[in-house]
Parts: C-alpha cells; sequence; structure tokens
C-alpha cells in the first residue's frame, strides 16, 4: 500500500540543500505546498494513465481547472471555449478573467469549424469540455487542437466525464488534460480532489509556478483515497457504461422524455464521433423532461434508488435539475447558450442493480408527469 506521509515539512541536511529545493520545481521531500511523497505516487500514476510526461494533484477540481486556466492566459488575452461547461469554469471565463481583460468567445462544438472561426491572432487559450457538463456535448478534439495550433494557443481539456478509460486527449494532441479527481478518478464520493496532466515538461513548469503561487495542494490522506481508487478504476467504468447504456435505451422510450443526452445511443447526434475518439461512452447521461422546469423538479425529488445530490462518478446513483442547482448562478441566457433546458435532468449512473435502476426512474417519471 501506497505509504502516507503526513509531513509538513522534512529536515534538511544544509542550508544550501534548502536553497536549492526553494527554487526547485515540485520537489517531493521540502514542504509539503512544494511536493510529497504520497501525493507524488498518485502523480506519477495519473501522468502514466493520461499519457502525460508530469501531472500535479490538487485540492479539487476547480483547484486545477483554475491553476492551469492561470498559467496559459495574461491581461489582454482572448480565449475560446466550448458553450456547455461546468458551472465554476464558465464562471472564470465570464465573471473572473474579464477583471483582467481576458476575454472569451464562446462556441458550440457541435458545428464544424466552430472552432477555427473563433480563434484570433491574440487567442492564448482554447478551452474543452468532453462530454461537456451537462448537455454531453461531444468536441472533436482534432479539430479544436488545430485551430489552437494555427494561432499558437494552449489546448486545455476537461476530461473528467470520459475518464482516461475512455479517452486520452493528449494522444489526439491536446497540452493539459484536467480532472476533478473528485468523481472517477476517487470513484467513491468519499474525497474532493482535482489533476492536472501536461503533454510537456515545460507545460508542467508553467503550471507549476502558478500552482506553487496559489497553493491548492492536495492532502497525504486524500491523495492515498485517489490512488486506492485508480486500482478499481477501468472496471467501475465498464460497469457503470454498461448501467448507463441500459437506463439511456429505457429512457429513450418513455413519452414524457423528449431527448436522451448519452453519446452510446445511435439516436445521439454526435454518436459517429464520440465513437471515433472514446473508447467507451462512460456513465453520464442527461434527459430532457416534456414537463419542463416543474417536472424536472418533481423528478429528482421523486426517485429512490438514485439520491438527489450534486457531484458525480461515485459508485451510487445521482440526479439532479440543473435549471434550479447547479447552473442557477448563471443567468437564463447563459443557460440558453449552454443548452440547459428547463426541464433537464443530469444523472450519474452508478453501480446499483440497472433493472432496480430503471424501475426507479420509471416511478419517478410517472410522479413528474402527474
Amino acid at each position: 500500500m501506497t505509504p502516507i506521509f503526513a509531513n509538513s515539512t522534512w529536515r534538511l541536511s544544509s542550508a544550501q540543500d534548502g536553497a536549492e529545493l526553494a527554487v526547485a520545481t515540485a520537489p517531493e521531500a521540502y514542504y509539503s505546498r512544494w511536493g510529497n511523497p504520497t501525493v507524488r505516487e498518485l502523480e506519477d500514476a495519473l501522468a502514466d494513465l493520461e499519457m502525460g510526461v508530469r501531472a500535479l494533484a490538487t485540492g479539487s477540481g476547480m483547484g486545477a481547472i483554475a491553476s492551469a486556466i492561470l498559467a496559459f492566459v495574461d491581461g489582454g488575452d482572448h480565449v475560446v471555449a466550448g458553450a456547455s461547461l461546468y458551472t465554476a469554469t464558465t464562471e472564470i471565463f465570464t465573471r473572473l478573467l474579464p477583471r483582467f481583460g481576458v476575454r472569451t468567445t464562446f462556441v458550440d462544438p457541435r458545428e464544424a469549424g466552430a472552432w477555427k472561426a473563433a480563434v484570433r491572432p491574440d487567442t492564448r487559450l482554447v478551452y474543452i469540455e468532453t462530454p461537456a457538463n451537462p448537455t454531453m456535448m461531444i468536441t472533436d478534439l482534432r479539430e479544436a487542437v488545430a485551430a489552437a495550433k494555427s494561432v499558437r494557443a494552449t489546448t486545455l481539456a476537461d476530461n473528467t466525464f470520459a475518464s482516461p478509460v475512455h479517452q486520452r486527449p493528449i494522444e489526439f494532441g491536446v497540452d493539459v488534460v484536467l480532472h476533478s479527481a473528485t468523481k472517477y478518478l476517487g470513484g467513491h464520493s468519499d474525497v474532493v480532489a482535482g489533476a492536472i496532466v501536461t503533454r510537456t515538461k515545460a507545460l508542467f513548469d508553467r503550471v507549476w509556478f502558478v500552482y506553487k503561487m496559489l497553493g491548492p495542494t492536495l492532502g497525504p490522506f486524500e491523495a492515498f483515497l485517489v490512488r486506492r481508487g485508480l486500482k478499481t478504476l477501468p472496471l467501475r467504468m465498464e460497469a457503470h457504461t454498461s448501467n448507463a447504456q441500459r437506463l439511456a435505451e429505457f429512457l429513450e422510450g418513455q413519452k414524457a422524455v423528449r431527448v436522451v443526452h448519452y453519446p452510446g445511443l445511435k439516436s445521439f447526434p454526435q454518436h459517429a464521433l464520440a465513437r471515433q475518439q472514446m473508447s467507451g461512452f462512460g456513465a453520464m447521461l442527461s434527459f430532457e423532461l416534456t414537463g419542463g422546469y416543474r417536472a424536472g423538479k418533481r423528478f429528482v425529488e421523486s426517485v429512490d434508488v438514485a439520491s438527489l445530490a450534486v457531484s458525480l462518478g461515485g459508485t451510487e446513483t445521482l440526479v439532479q435539475h440543473p435549471a434550479s442547482m447547479t447552473h442557477g448562478p448563471l443567468t437564463a441566457e447563459e443557460r440558453r447558450v449552454s443548452g440547459i433546458s428547463e426541464g433537464l435532468v443530469r444523472v450519474s449512473v452508478g453501480l446499483e442493480d440497472s433493472d432496480d435502476l430503471i424501475a426507479d426512474f420509471d416511478q419517478a417519471i410517472r410522479r413528474s408527469s402527474r
């Protein structure tokens, strides 16, 4: 088992040793904001899984996302990002970065040529989330990377939904991969963590500089929990995906359901693209109820086997209503641009018996339609 090094600091052999470590990049036995042996073991495993050179583990997914974004933009720069993103990521681009003169153009990743059309000579960052939260929109990774390279911009990709089991963006030329390790990497709803994996050492050094300043450190015990979760990641993802496919197919046949967003369905508009760049379709899906806002709220309050809760990626099935919950902080226009309808329900499909889940969703749909 990976030892848990609880050290906040390490005894040094000399002042010169301390001077050298103070300017080193991510030393693992100096001060735990710089690095830690338990955390480093996790980081090495994550870099290997994502086909990267180095990784940094952070105290949350947003710690990873914010650190990476701030590492690659300066005042006055331009960013191109997918229109459907995790709420806090959207708020970085629309609320935080404009304070420093950084402007963002949001594109619909489903439109061919959208990334190329949006980049400009001053674009320094292209930000991808695929599949997107909570609409499941797929970004053509090759297309986005080509657009970024045409203006020498850096590409960041949030790979939380797919996990490295089903998708490895660095293989498609992406520069930096991000994760909320709270989700599938940890996998048991008992740890909050994040991860940054870079394609090159030079990219790692840029992220490390910002990470060191902001201090989004992951504790050694939390690193131990995520590392434990990685041991069962392939097995869990296989079972998650099987359940999600069955549930999506059931939902697609319900009259009260207007549309199901799941890449594994042949009816999903980007099913072919998902098959090209993903080895599996994952456990996240969303669906839109014909009854709108009221039906969406009633559904999530009517489940029994599933639980009404935010977050995702654990062994249990979780449901939530984005319009009234996670994406409530956005304006109605921002939700519209993101593709979030009033009746949309997001589902993180767990490891329960699939027949039990289908029966539970069946009764909740009937109750929400009354």
